[in-house]
């Protein structure tokens, strides 16, 4: 059940932020990597920098391979060899398994730009037909093959209001990102990856999950994409889908994935755990770190599963 409903806009209202928005062009026409381009070795020095206990937290779900509520389609994990088929008597053996997974289900995984299309148009201008049934000839995961390496932030939204998690279809807006930032005394600047907590990990966990048919998540508010685009985030990633849902505009589902990947070229890290790097962050007193991301050479992908780690 929704219990808090996010402010409404039109399309026309979201079609000037997207407008607005827009890194067409910045990096080059041809550009592939977006918002990528803003990690710089620099960058990277930097992000090593607030590396002080050397401690790591994993920001990944398991891999979900069985049938739930929020889950219709699990991953298909399979043994095509064990040792309990193995040859009696064999002096030495070995076993392994095959996976199979819906990359953009509920799994914890990287959205390359293709994964989204506005008005015929995918990132950077480049036309939806390219696109295609058998792989896509622009803005592929191919683009992290290198491995994305930043500075963090992480703005816990529940610990700023002082609950466990935000009600269903609770939006989070500007003023809230810019208090959650004021509370942790962090600034987010250009090139890092933004991490943002809604606690919906944390409010499955306690209630268990919602049935897939139910909409109804926490997130970020379409408004707020003007705020990331001032600060040149180069990724950004949440507990759930990053868009409130339902969305606040009626005729598009996820008005955030599209500002995101489609105007931006930003990546989008969907389904992470952020729990336990908000107890480590909140322990610890500082909520920025070492964040590195990885996502599997897949030519042609729209995305790819990945296990996000944050050291501190």
């Amino acid at each position: 059940m929704t219990t808090t409903t996010a402010p409404s806009l039109s399309v026309d209202e979201f079609d000037h932020i997207f407008d607005s928005i827009k890194n067409w062009g910045r990096w080059g026409a041809e550009d592939q990597h977006g918002a990528l381009n803003l990690i710089t070795p620099e960058k990277r020095r930097r992000a090593a920098a607030t590396v002080r206990e050397g401690r790591v937290v994993s920001c990944s779900t398991p891999v979900p391979v069985e049938a739930a509520p929020d889950n219709p389609t699990p991953a298909i994990h399979l043994m095509v060899r064990a040792a309990d088929a193995s040859r009696p008597g064999a002096l030495s053996g070995g076993s392994a398994d095959w996976l199979g997974t819906d990359i953009h289900g509920r799994i914890t995984h990287l959205d390359a730009f293709c994964h989204q299309i506005y008005r015929g148009k995918t990132w950077n201008g480049a036309v939806a037909s390219l696109v295609k049934s058998s792989g896509s000839e622009t803005g592929t995961v191919e683009a992290a093959a290198e491995g994305i390496t930043s500075r963090g932030v992480l703005l816990d939204i529940p610990r700023l209001r002082g609950v466990d998690w935000l009600q269903l279809g609770e939006a989070i807006l500007t003023e809230n990102l810019e208090a959650a930032a004021a509370a942790e005394r962090v600034k987010v600047e250009t090139g890092d990856i933004l991490l943002v907590r809604t606690g919906f990990k944390a409010r499955n966990k306690a209630l268990g999950p919602l049935p897939y048919t139910d909409r109804s998540k926490p997130g970020l508010h379409a408004s707020v994409l003007p705020w990331l685009h001032a600060r040149d985030i180069a990724v950004l990633g949440g507990d759930g889908d990053s868009d409130v849902l339902p969305s606040p505009i009626r005729e598009i589902g996820k008005p955030v994935h599209l500002g995101c990947l489609v105007a931006m070229g930003v990546h989008l890290i969907d389904n992470c755990d952020l729990d336990k790097l908000a107890d480590a962050c909140a322990e610890l007193g500082r909520w920025e770190f070492q964040f590195t991301v990885a996502p599997l050479l897949l030519p042609q992908g729209t995305g790819s599963p990945v296990n996000p780690l944050a050291l501190l």
